[in-house]
């Protein structure tokens, strides 16, 4: 382990339309160094993830993280972006500055805004993730690249319709118990099923309740060595931390096997000496259900076309033998882009700290964390370990 998180904030998902990405930053900037019991001026570098592609026409906003506190001032800060890991990015980041000691002590923030954007905008902000020269025209935006990848799946492996539908219910039931999460709601398996008038097809076979929800929110994280950290009042390490970049084109990979997602996860799990089924838990990202299905298969949790098994038998509930998506994932916490990789780690070390209130699993000791911008494109793997 070379960094440890020792602060973290988190502020609730969804349509928050009294604040803006200004005040979201502040606030959970100002919150996460509190809860690391530090003072601002004891912060050596800033790493803000922040997505943009238009949904804020402020577009230079590292530095606004500075307005949590005039202490803040002179910090160097930096923006990271990298599509829907743009959080991730910006917590490597992070780990990299206390491994290379040149910082004691890293704040990374993730923040997003974008339900104040029209539908038609949001849509084309997010297809900026894809690859435009093949992609640019797709139907229902990114939603259509990931029902062109169901459909592909579905040709390869047979309809998995049930899957889908299981995945968000689970997800669902999961995010009720998250305070933080955008929709608090166990909508059931039945209702996740079924082609209805509020669950109508999207793109391909995904429908409403397959696609993860538009969002605004924000969190952050502070991050500082291992021997700093053993002094602090909490501490959840860094166990591995791998991020692996595939070609952006679809048309030069097996899109269908999130190739970049298994190499991740390799490599991470090598760093750390263990297994998969070492993890107590696994927050992934699940921007769409076939998204999660595929990355069963990617984490090794089963063969490939066998993902179905894993949430058919009960091994990804929170019972299970290896629980995802405890917080609801994406799907019912919400997406805000910027911010979901932070959110992802955060919540992750809530747990490790016996911080997660009712969404708490017994005594986890180990938390895999898998994020991906694009369709598999950038692949960020962290395992955290609980340090007390």
């Amino acid at each position: 382990m070379t960094a440890a998180m020792v602060g973290w904030a988190h502020t609730p998902f969804g349509k928050l339309s009294d604040e803006t990405v200004e005040s979201l930053i502040s606030k959970v900037a100002a919150d996460a160094i509190a809860d690391a019991g530090i003072a601002p001026a004891d912060v050596d570098e800033i790493v803000l993830g922040h997505f943009n592609a238009g949904f804020s026409a402020q577009d230079f906003t590292a530095a606004l993280v500075l307005q949590a506190s005039d202490d803040l001032r002179f910090k160097p800060a930096t923006r990271v972006e990298n599509a829907c890991a743009t959080g991730s990015g910006a917590i490597h980041q992070g780990v990299k500055a206390i491994a290379a000691k040149s910082a004691r002590f890293v704040l990374v923030v993730g923040v997003e805004q974008m339900t104040t954007t029209p539908g038609p905008g949001i849509g084309k902000n997010l297809l900026k993730a894809s690859y435009l020269p093949e992609d640019g025209d797709i139907p229902a935006g990114f939603a259509g690249v990931f029902g062109q990848i169901a459909q592909l799946y579905f040709q390869r492996h047979g309809d998995q319709s049930d899957a889908l539908a299981m995945i968000a219910a689970k997800n669902h039931k999961n995010g009720v118990k998250n305070p933080y999460a955008q929709m608090r709601k166990d909508l059931g398996y039945e209702f996740c099923r079924a082609e209805s008038e509020k669950n109508p097809v999207v793109a391909g076979p995904l429908k409403r309740t397959d696609c993860s929800l538009v969002s605004d929110g924000a969190a952050a994280v502070v991050l500082t060595d291992l021997g700093t950290a053993m002094g602090m009042k909490k501490a959840v390490g860094f166990r591995a931390a791998a991020h692996v970049q595939d070609f952006l084109p679809m048309s030069k990979r097996d899109i269908v096997s999130f190739e970049g997602c298994g190499e991740a996860w390799r490599r991470a799990l090598a760093q750390a000496n263990l297994d998969l089924m070492d993890l107590s838990f696994v927050e992934t990202h699940d921007c769409f259900t076939i998204a999660e299905l595929i990355e069963y298969e990617a984490m090794g949790l089963t063969k490939p076309g066998e993902g179905a098994r894993a949430v058919a038998e009960g091994w990804t509930e929170v019972d299970g033998k290896l629980p995802v998506n405890v917080s609801g994932g994406l799907k019912a916490k919400g997406h805000p882009i910027g911010a979901t990789g932070v959110s992802m780690h955060a919540i992750t070390a809530m747990q490790l700290a016996g911080e997660a209130g009712d969404m708490q699993l017994d005594a986890p000791e180990l938390g895999g964390i898998f994020n991906m911008g694009g369709a598999a494109v950038a692949n960020y793997v962290s395992i955290l370990q609980a340090m007390r």
